[in-house]
């Protein structure tokens, strides 16, 4: 009689569950691979193969394993939760970057040509822009690799269930969030000056020439400008999201030694 594969031990099995549950809260809160433009057959896919890719090379030991299912549901929720608050730090630097999109559009004239996406409704065109620009440096400088690696490095500092709230994770989820925003606006600088100086103008133009319809001629003039100021800072863009991406490696490691002391 051939004889069960050692996988299906119950041990294995809670194990693999285990290590499902933080893989699907790291790659849930990544926007490339998790976010919602993503189907969410796509989605599952991602997170089960990376699961079995991810189990073998882990090598866990089957410790003090809950036996019944509300505690082995507990670890999996706690393990879910690490995996957001790892994944959360990537999440930010999107966000900012769709944040930086809504103002530059806005000040651009564009805030009413919003585009309908069936997955996330009304988004801004300048955001959804932004946003794929980002994505492709994000997967152009490997920045994905980061998490992988973070994924099978926090098993070695983060004991399986070790999620805790703590004033410290607090602290750090303030400043990642407050961040988002001073991010949001480096990046929308130079466009905002730029129109900005553009309706200084705009004004003294009007007070000179009352007759000239400055609305008319406000809207495609901002329009322009934007376009060539985005242009003209597109490395200065592209150069702070890498800083920012290379800053993903500093607050990782904060977030292990948080949830690990």
């Amino acid at each position: 009689m051939s004889q069960l594969p050692p996988f299906l031990s119950l041990n294995e099995f809670t194990l693999f569950t285990l290590v499902l549950g933080r893989t699907a809260g790291i790659f849930s809160s990544l926007p490339l691979l998790g976010g919602e433009r993503v189907p969410m057959k796509i989605r599952l896919l991602v997170i089960l193969a990376m699961t079995l890719v991810l189990f073998p090379v882990l090598k866990l030991v089957p410790g003090s394993l809950p036996s019944d299912f509300p505690g082995v549901f507990v670890m999996v929720i706690a393990e879910t939760l690490i995996g957001i608050t790892l994944g959360v730090v990537a999440r930010a630097l999107f966000d900012a970057v769709e944040f930086c999109g809504q103002i530059v559009g806005m000040q651009m004239g564009f805030s009413m040509a919003n585009l309908f996406d069936p997955t996330m409704g009304q988004t801004q065109l300048m955001s959804l822009f932004q946003s794929l620009l980002a994505m492709l440096l994000f997967l152009s400088l490997g920045a994905h690799h980061i998490f992988i690696r973070a994924m099978v490095e926090s098993y070695t500092l983060i004991p399986l269930g070790g999620w805790k709230v703590s004033g410290e994770l607090l602290a750090f989820l303030v400043a990642t969030t407050s961040g988002l925003f001073v991010l949001g606006i480096k990046l929308a600088a130079p466009v905002m000056v730029a129109l900005l100086a553009t309706s200084v103008a705009l004004g003294i133009m009007a007070r000179a020439f009352p007759q000239m319809n400055i609305f008319m001629v406000s809207m495609p003039l901002n329009i322009g400008i934007g376009f060539l100021a985005l242009g003209l800072s597109l490395l200065v863009f592209l150069r702070t999201l890498e800083i920012s991406y290379g800053a993903l490696i500093l607050q990782i490691r904060t977030v292990f030694n948080i949830l690990s002391g």
